[in-house]
């Protein structure tokens, strides 16, 4: 039943309740009242205003009672749309609309809810909700309590697919430059896998019959709602243990399943672990057939999880083989190469003279040489001696020396002295000299003889009367240095 419909109805009974209503009181007025009495036009009463028995409500009552009509018929609905315009709010509740080409409904999905979603709602996803229609009665508008979300059909999910696949591969997430290259013998080797599946046992027992390994596993579920995570987790955390315990390889892996159940391996956050992994990274996902995001950002795919434990290491007796096979080459080179050393050291043996006579005519030359560097050794002492006397004998005592120096020093000492006393007195003559100059030129000496010195109000020396003007303010100063006050009359 379409909604509008339900409030069609409704307007319906309440208008036919209403004429109901009016109608009857009108009948039963007429049957058993009996007629007003005549008054004068003056105290005629006025008329009484129209009644109906339809119960009065308020708004809270109507929009709760449509909150329950709404959520009793439509408690268990399917339906199939676009999300649209969502938004996480802060208490973790997801809010938006589903709509397609004729209609938007908004829709609400709790925090609990969310976290039990086998995916991440994105903008512009085909799904299929199943919920209940309630109303949010302080907006007047009816939406969709969500209690399931799932895609609508493989191939939405394939486009969801495609498209995050073009994202990542915009960043350079599966840029094959920054592959890194398979160790060819790994100490550990860490597998991502669940701990229950045959998958781990396949694993296991390729190993053993390759080469026996040293395996940590991590076990992570590989399927539901968290599993994406937990993958991502066990990816960071084997690169963050320290080089003692780090695995050389990491191998995540899983059996095979339809699509949906491959979703994990899809998600973003998975892939941007396996990027960011410094451990390389063998993705072994599902069977052959099956393409998971994760292949493209490992550093190799291998097609199933056994073809992964395949690629992870050597057969060891393939290697022991070529060990055996190197060690009897080695061995047969390193043969061949002394029987050919032994056969040249034989040839040169008997090109070589007797090596006795050889070091005899070689110590005779040292004994000739010994000798004539003893004499040479003796003739350079003996001119270096006679050189060192001759330069003895012109040499000065140094006591000689130092006495003639002193002499000097004690001679120029007095004629500083003598100099120092003749230049003080001349200095203090002129000293003197010019004392006596100062005083005669000295303006103090001028005004003990009677004169004495005007001042302007500035403060400056009155050289003529024509400076001046009357009521001027002017200070004389006199010998004693007494001032006097005056001003100027003309």
């Amino acid at each position: 039943m379409n909604p509008n419909d339900l409030f069609t109805i409704a307007d319906q009974k309440a208008d036919a309740a209403k004429e109901s209503a009016q109608a009857k009181p009108t009948a039963q007025a007429n049957k058993t009242k009996p007629a007003p009495p005549k008054t004068p036009a003056s105290t005629k009463a006025p008329p009484n205003p129209t009644r109906s028995n339809v119960p009065e409500m308020s708004v809270a009552d109507l929009a709760n009672s449509l909150k329950r009509t709404l959520e009793d018929t439509f408690s268990h609905i399917r339906v199939r749309g676009e999300l649209s315009g969502l938004k996480i709010a802060a208490s973790g509740h997801l809010y938006g609309d589903i709509k397609d080409v004729d209609a938007n409904i908004n829709i609400v999905c709790w925090r609990g809810t969310v976290a039990k979603l086998p995916m991440r709602p994105e903008e512009g996803m085909d799904v299929v909700i199943t919920g209940r229609v309630s109303s949010y009665a302080k907006s007047s508008r009816y939406q969709i309590i969500i209690e399931k979300m799932e895609l609508a059909g493989e191939g939405a999910l394939l486009k969801l697919l495609e498209e995050r696949k073009k994202k990542l591969a915009a960043e350079g997430l599966f840029d094959p430059a920054r592959k890194k290259n398979l160790p060819f013998m790994p100490n550990r080797i860490g597998v991502i896998t669940s701990p229950t599946g045959a998958v781990i046992r396949d694993i296991m027992h390729r190993l053993r019959d390759r080469f026996p390994s040293h395996v940590l596993i991590y076990p992570v579920p590989v399927q539901g709602q968290g599993a994406d995570q937990k993958i991502a987790d066990a990816i960071h955390g084997f690169n963050t243990l320290t080089p003692d315990l780090r695995p050389d390889l990491l191998i995540v892996a899983r059996g095979g399943g339809a699509l949906e159940d491959l979703m994990a391996f899809n998600e973003e956050n998975v892939v941007r672990a396996v990027a960011a992994s410094t451990i390389p990274v063998i993705s072994a996902v599902g069977h052959e057939t099956d393409t998971t995001l994760i292949d493209y950002a490992a550093d190799l795919r291998a097609p199933t999880p056994t073809a992964a434990a395949e690629m992870a290491v050597p057969i060891r007796l393939d290697l022991m083989a070529q060990l055996q096979n190197n060690q009897d080459r080695l061995i047969k080179g390193a043969t061949r190469l002394l029987n050919e050393q032994k056969n040249n050291l034989k040839n040169l043996t008997a090109r070589l003279g007797d090596p006795r006579k050889i070091l005899e005519s070689k110590t005779q030359t040292i004994d000739f040489l010994s000798e004539k560097l003893s004499n040479s050794l003796r003739n350079q002492l003996h001119t270096k001696q006679a050189s060192l006397q001759n330069i003895a004998a012109k040499l000065i005592s140094p006591k000689f020396l130092i006495e003639q120096k002193r002499q000097s020093v004690t001679y120029l000492n007095g004629r500083l002295q003598k100099t120092m006393l003749q230049k003080m007195a001349e200095a203090q003559n002129r000293l003197n000299t010019l004392d006596r100059m100062l005083s005669s030129l000295s303006p103090k000496s001028v005004l003990s003889r009677g004169y004495a010195l005007i001042y302007d109000e500035n403060g400056q020396l009155v050289r003529s009367p024509a400076t001046l003007k009357d009521g001027d303010a002017l200070q004389i100063e006199f010998a004693d240095n007494e001032k006097l006050s005056v001003k100027t009359e003309k």
